[in-house]
């Protein structure tokens, strides 16, 4: 009994060693366990992420978004006796729900990059959706949104009281997005005057983002 009971206090030495070096590491940032860690984070995500690179303290992640087809043309609602019925959506109004699905899922993966990288000072994302098939059968994205966000600016949000455009608009620095219209909808940004951007998309595994 008493060999056993060495044995099992060794082996339980011996992980708690492991999990002490592993937590230095992530704490450290060191980069292959901090994008291996994010990589798992982002696995049951509803917005496929990648984490890409890491510089220093900083992240760079891609998600992928739907495009606005993800938002319904008509949603429930009452006539002005009470009834249910269908209402459809203005254009104004399936815009503002579709910029508010992409800052959504923005947010929701740049929470959980903090959460389980605490030593990460700021991240670079980038918001893509797949635009179509070409003739070769590869995936095109076209990129809608990017911007930088430092950790300490999401001290302090109010999370029950302000939206997500509004929380992205304040949080992120040097955000790039692009609305025309009346109705503000989102367009994809050019990337030809962003080269650095433009690198960073290149640098995703498309089959790895497509297919999760």
């Amino acid at each position: 009994m008493h060999r056993w009971w060495m044995q099992a206090n060794a082996e339980r030495d011996r992980h708690q060693w492991e999990l002490n070096q592993q937590w230095q590491r992530l704490c450290g940032n060191d980069p292959a366990m901090v994008l291996a860690v994010l990589a798992d984070a982002f696995e049951d995500n509803e917005a496929p992420a990648v984490p890409v690179a890491l510089t220093g303290s900083e992240v760079s992640i891609v998600i992928l978004a739907p495009g606005l087809d993800f938002v319904p043309e008509r949603i429930p609602a009452r006539t002005a006796a009470g009834n249910l019925s269908l209402k459809k959506l203005t254009k104004t109004e399936r815009a503002s729900y579709y910029a508010l699905t992409l800052c959504g899922y923005l947010l929701v993966t740049l929470r959980e990059t903090f959460a389980v990288a605490p030593g990460l000072g700021s991240a670079r994302a980038v918001v893509l959706r797949t635009d179509r098939i070409d003739a070769y059968g590869r995936v095109r994205l076209e990129c809608m949104l990017a911007g930088r966000f430092e950790r300490r600016s999401f001290d302090g949000i109010r999370w029950d009281a302000a939206d997500a455009a509004a929380i992205v608009n304040d949080t992120a620095g040097n955000l790039l997005i692009k609305q025309k219209g009346a109705a503000k909808e989102l367009y994809p940004l050019d990337l030809h005057a962003e080269p650095e951007l433009q690198a960073l998309v290149n640098a995703v595994d498309l089959t790895e983002l497509t297919t999760r």
